[in-house]
């Protein structure tokens, strides 16, 4: 049930409202546990697992809606788009709507019609989630925010006048990096949940400094904001450069058959340069002609498979030998990926930065 909220210190779970708002109805109330996790709890529920097929589904005109599927196939899409989430939503009893907004940005929307429950990653812009939602007839009920930035909060006090039980979770305040309308701040360690599903909350920080990723291990489902995206990641802005390597060395043990939704539609421009660090890696050469046919047909590339990101993403692969040949023969993780990831923000190789 989502009747209850509570924090979780040690084992004992203290039955207590998280914000004493009166205006929140209490079904609309996250339970957030906040508990100590051992390294061997990570490794037991985070362990790999065989990737999961799935069939392509029609998406029509800017919004994408996954529908469950019967059948499966193996395609050459296999990994990005509705293909990637399919059977595991399914399983999971979740629908989900990628609502786009703004230029290149996307709001994921899940309903879980079991609990009753509505959430969203992030609120780019307000109008077009509202009207998902309306169409829907569903109500929101929790705004999962990653990180503070306008085109992932912009949307947060809007939908908040719209459905004022809404709850509104994110990192805490640091160096002004603040969420507009929160109500839960959580941190690395804490639980959130949304209905009868759970997130863990991870520190994801490297593209800003307080950057959180939420993963729903009984889904699974791993929703990454601007830390992961499909063959690609964030730029480093207010963290650094090291920490943004250990970050995804986190979302890298997810397991493998984990749906990852990122916030942007940047797959073309991605696998065009993971194609220049690895340009004898065959899957990759594969993805790239799947995404081209994705988008040809104006189809998402999100979300996508954990495993295909192992096998492709050049910011997961830094103990590649081929990739640390491409950072100029370097072989500790956190020098590969800074020669990798400044070599995407300048559009210079690191042999020829060296030069």
């Amino acid at each position: 049930s989502c009747c209850c909220s509570g924090v979780m210190l040690g084992r004992r779970l203290f039955a207590a409202p998280v914000i004493p708002r009166a205006a929140h109805a209490a079904h609309a109330t996250p339970a957030v546990l906040r508990r100590p996790a051992t390294s061997g709890d990570r490794r037991r529920m985070w362990r790999g697992a065989a990737a999961v097929t799935a069939a392509l589904a029609l998406q029509r005109h800017s919004q994408v809606f996954l529908r469950a599927a019967s059948t499966a196939s193996a395609t050459s899409n296999e990994g990005m788009g509705a293909d990637a989430a399919q059977q595991v939503l399914e399983k999971a009893g979740l629908q989900v709507e990628m609502v786009q907004c703004l230029s290149d940005n996307y709001c994921p929307v899940f309903h879980h019609a079991a609990s009753g429950v509505t959430f969203v990653m992030d609120t780019p812009e307000a109008a077009p989630i509202a009207a998902a939602l309306k169409r829907r007839g569903w109500t929101l009920t929790h705004i999962l925010n990653t990180h503070y930035h306008g085109d992932h909060v912009g949307g947060n006090l809007a939908l908040k006048d719209q459905f004022p039980n809404v709850q509104i979770i994110g990192h805490g305040s640091q160096e002004g990096e603040k969420i507009p309308g929160i109500d839960q701040e959580v941190a690395e360690g804490d639980e959130v949940r949304c209905g009868a599903l759970t997130s863990q909350v991870l520190e994801v920080g490297g593209h800003t400094a307080s950057h959180i990723a939420y993963f729903f291990p009984e889904v699974p489902m791993a929703l990454t904001g601007d830390a992961l995206f499909t063959m690609g990641c964030g730029r480093v802005f207010t963290g650094d450069f090291a920490r943004m390597q250990a970050s995804l060395g986190k979302l890298r043990n997810l397991p493998d058959e984990t749906v990852v939704f990122c916030s942007h539609e940047y797959t073309a421009a991605n696998v065009d340069f993971a194609v220049k660090v690895e340009p004898g890696n065959a899957a990759l050469r594969a993805r790239q002609a799947a995404v081209q046919r994705l988008r040809a047909a104006k189809l998402a590339t999100v979300p996508t498979l954990m495993a295909h990101e192992k096998a492709t993403n050049p910011f997961l692969r830094w103990d590649v030998p081929e990739v640390q040949q491409a950072a100029g023969g370097l072989e500790e993780a956190a020098a590969v990926f800074t020669a990798i990831r400044r070599w995407k923000d300048t559009g210079n190789p690191p042999a020829a930065a060296r030069m």
